[in-house]
């Protein structure tokens, strides 16, 4: 991550010969410097689990994020994403595994909140582009499914009440909550009050430094696509 923003650092100063600074925001108020903007997403969790797992989730969000203008193209950007999906636990596989309504055992609210650097290059009065990276975090709200209320008895394989506490421990565990996120955007006027904007955006899962599992190469990997409306 570093080495990251430390590229986008490389790359803004030399882009500064190919176009104008914007304006310094020196003057203003803490209030002033600050940006709202909402946004509605496609998010994917790729997975790779042979039938183990229900198909890889595919969903909407929807998100706020409040950006505070540093000085000149650059920014800091507090962003809040929220999903929810189901899981169910696979004993063959020993982890929580995506599951369809009818096979889950419980049921997850994530907040994916990121705190990220941005860096802006306009490149004319129209519209202008970024790039972006920083931590990022999956908070996720655990619940027991209740869809089948008969699902209780026979251990870790069948008993929904257990599987959700094995999800539970398995996505607070080993900082599995930790996913640094990178990305690029485009930002478009529409008038003097918005901008149009549309993000591109990966989370890194960077536990599987430490974690000590097996898992495929394309497991815990995040990919998101978004629209945002930005109040200038």
């Amino acid at each position: 991550m570093a080495v990251f923003l430390s590229l986008l650092f490389a790359a803004s100063l030399g882009a500064q010969e190919l176009t104008e600074p914007q304006n310094s925001p020196e003057g203003q108020s803490f209030s002033e410097r600050l940006t709202w903007s909402f946004n509605g997403s496609i998010l994917f969790f790729p997975e790779d689990n042979g039938n183990e797992g229900d198909p890889a989730p595919v969903l909407p969000s929807a998100g706020v994020n409040l950006a505070y203008h540093i000085d000149g193209r650059y920014y800091v950007e507090l962003t809040e994403d929220l999903y929810f999906t189901d899981y169910a636990w696979s004993v063959k596989l020993e982890r929580a595994v995506p599951a369809a309504i009818e096979n889950r055992s419980a049921f997850v609210f994530g907040f994916l909140t990121g705190i990220q650097a941005i860096v802006k290059f306009p490149v004319n009065d129209t519209w202008s582009f970024r790039v972006f990276g920083g931590p990022a975090f999956d908070f996720r709200v655990i619940a027991l499914n209740t869809h089948h209320p008969d699902d209780f008895g026979g251990g870790l394989a069948h008993d929904a009440q257990l599987q959700t506490d094995a999800i539970f421990d398995y996505f607070w565990g080993k900082g599995r909550w930790l996913l640094p996120v990178v990305g690029g955007g485009a930002d478009f006027s529409i008038n003097e009050g918005f901008l149009l904007g549309l993000d591109l955006r990966v989370w890194i899962p960077m536990y599987k430094m430490w974690s000590g599992e097996e898992l495929p190469a394309i497991e815990g990997w995040r990919f998101g696509a978004s629209l945002r409306i930005t109040l200038r």
